[in-house]
């Protein structure tokens, strides 16, 4: 190949008095990164006008009253810090929910009439109910069956709530990832005398979470937003705090939407984060 291309005279470097394919290709490479960076910046300028506009818009108008939350105890504080809480509860609870899923996932492939039935029954009544209902439910009903759920921290009661429901959602991107896992590799271990345990745990197990990951990110990115309705049990998160500051002040407009900015930052951060975790596995699927 490289000696046809010589031999009509357009090698690497070219005969003399021809400029050859390497300039070329680097002045193609050039014009794919400018092109890559008008893009991106006009896609910045956009945001900048929108967002800067609506800003203008409330600030101009008196609606919003900026330096309300830098009174007494600065406010804006006292509500960021409730970020933290968001972020604790949210990675503790996207930990269960995965232990959850795979027991689930595993229950939904079982050949065991039993444990099929115990894994599609949790998925059911999870899927078909509110995720409000649940958090409730857990706050309010279980300490009626056992006293001692009464005793446990609310912030660690709605993080088993949020595990519990999105591992039943995760139940199903797990089942899928083991399922994609080539059937062939399984029968050729099994044709090397490897017992079941240790063909789904050595071969099939790591092959699915890799899969899997980037459907767990966008999971824990919607699983931040969600735990803002572990408000309505007193957990004291982001909007805890955005709505007791706004109500005990009456200014509700700049507590929420201090809130939904950091809720919005916080998933463009986890975002960007799981972007690049895609592209790195693509890259190595090559």
């Amino acid at each position: 190949m490289t000696s046809a291309i010589q031999s009509r005279g357009g090698g690497l470097d070219g005969p003399a008095g021809e400029p050859g394919i390497a300039p070329i290709v680097a002045q193609i490479a050039e014009a794919d990164a400018r092109r890559r960076l008008r893009f991106r910046a006009m896609f910045a300028a956009t945001w900048v006008v929108i967002i800067g506009g609506l800003i203008l818009a409330l600030a101009s108008g008196g609606t919003i009253k900026v330096e309300f939350l830098a009174k007494g105890p600065p406010w804006w504080q006292f509500i960021l810090g409730g970020a933290w809480a968001t972020i604790a509860m949210s990675l503790s609870a996207i930990v269960l929910a995965v232990v959850l899923a795979l027991l689930g996932a595993l229950g939904r492939l079982s050949t065991s009439a039993p444990i099929y039935a115990v894994a599609s029954l949790y998925v059911s009544l999870v899927r078909g109910t509110p995720l409000l209902v649940q958090i409730l439910f857990i706050w309010l009903a279980l300490p009626q069956i056992w006293k001692g759920f009464g005793a446990i921290d609310a912030m660690i009661m709605g993080a088993f709530a949020l595990a519990f429901n999105y591992g039943a959602y995760m139940t199903e991107i797990f089942r899928a990832g083991i399922q994609a896992v080539p059937r062939g590799q399984r029968e050729a271990a099994a044709a090397l005398g490897m017992s079941q345990r240790r063909i789904m745990g050595k071969i099939v197990l790591p092959q699915a979470f890799r899969i899997v990951i980037p459907a767990i990110g966008n999971e824990f990115i919607a699983m931040i937003k969600d735990s803002s309705l572990l408000a309505v049990i007193g957990v004291q998160e982001l909007l805890w705090r955005a709505r007791t500051v706004g109500s005990q002040n009456f200014r509700m407009l700049e507590t929420l939407v201090l809130a939904a900015l950091v809720y919005w930052a916080l998933t463009i951060i986890f975002s960007f984060f799981q972007e690049r975790l895609e592209r790195r596995m693509a890259r190595s699927d090559r």
